[in-house]
């Protein structure tokens, strides 16, 4: 059974190793600053970002640019980064008693107090008003006044799915439509008043974010397939079991594949890519493959290098080639 309490001595006070623990806490403003930059996994941005690079190129030759411009690209990328940090640490705040009572993440900088609540609000509250300030200079210099419109209805919607694992199996797929976000906003955020405020291309490509997150979420929740049956969480792998849940996930990888092929042949009016394109692709259909083959139903422990490793390269090598097949059609 998995033990839910704090255990203390006779006296009340913590035992030694918890207050070893806690005499260790960063004191230093960097120290503490690195120590949060990992607990919200600042590098797992690879994921989403270069998906958002690839609606930026091709919504800038959508209004008839060939390249989108430092401006463009540097706005995209700081609301990407700010909105990430957003959501990561509102997960943490409010997954902190959850992640206390589970073995692999007991040790989270959040739950052991080496992060207060108290800072991640003011991480919260600064990220938030960044991001509505960064949105409104998408107006102010390019005169598109959608993203700063939208600021506050995307926070909360990225913020929302921290929730869903409390009361849906659908949480995955809430947390692959976070991701979507990236590459529909980025679109947004770019395109008006020029144009249409979404294309079918960049609907595909966010499609295509969706089921691979899923995918990937998917595989990655039957490690706290115990716990999340005992804290009566809706994760998949604990309402389905593992059978059924890697099952699942490859058919959202296999609707990933079919999105992808719609958003590189261009369907409903969208621009083509060439080749190197094609060879972007094959590249992420063999490791969504070597993906799938990396966990089994009785063998879950090739799980981070399926997670963090396969899918960083995914982001990587897809987001390369196809920003390169865009400027090259």
């Amino acid at each position: 059974m998995i033990n839910t309490t704090t255990e203390r001595d006779g006296s009340g006070a913590l035992p030694a190793m918890t207050r070893a623990g806690a005499e260790q806490r960063p004191t230093g403003w960097f120290r503490r600053v690195a120590v949060f930059l990992d607990l919200i996994k600042f590098s797992h941005s690879i994921f989403a970002l270069p998906f958002a690079l690839i609606a930026t190129f091709l919504a800038s030759r959508a209004i008839g640019l060939m390249w989108p411009g430092w401006l463009r690209l540097g706005l995209i990328v700081a609301c990407m980064v700010i909105a990430r940090t957003f959501a990561m640490t509102f997960n943490r705040l409010v997954d902190r008693d959850i992640d206390a009572r589970n073995p692999r993440t007991e040790n989270r900088p959040s739950v052991r107090g080496d992060i207060s609540p108290a800072f991640m609000l003011m991480v919260l509250v600064i990220s938030g008003v960044l991001f509505v300030l960064t949105t409104g200079l998408f107006y102010e210099l390019l005169g598109n006044i959608y993203p700063v419109i939208l600021a506050v209805p995307v926070l909360a919607f990225i913020a929302f799915y921290s929730f869903t694992k409390r009361f849906t199996w659908l949480c995955h797929f809430f947390i692959g439509a976070s991701l979507m976000l990236a590459p529909l906003s980025a679109w947004v955020a770019i395109v008006p008043p020029h144009g249409p405020v979404l294309g079918w291309q960049v609907v595909f490509l966010g499609a295509g974010v969706l089921f691979w997150t899923a995918g990937f979420d998917i595989l990655y929740a039957l490690q706290d397939q115990a716990v999340d049956q005992h804290e009566n969480l809706f994760s998949i792998p604990a309402r389905a079991g593992a059978g059924t849940a890697l099952w699942i996930s490859r058919v959202c990888h296999l609707l990933t594949v079919l999105a992808l092929v719609g958003f590189g042949a261009g369907v409903g009016g969208g621009m083509p890519l060439g080749m190197v394109y094609w060879i972007g692709f094959a590249a992420v259909v063999t490791l969504l493959g070597i993906e799938q083959s990396l966990v089994k139903v009785d063998d879950i422990s090739n799980i981070n290098l399926a997670f963090m490793t396969i899918n960083g390269l995914v982001g990587v090598v897809f987001g390369i080639l196809s920003i390169t097949a865009i400027l090259w059609s």
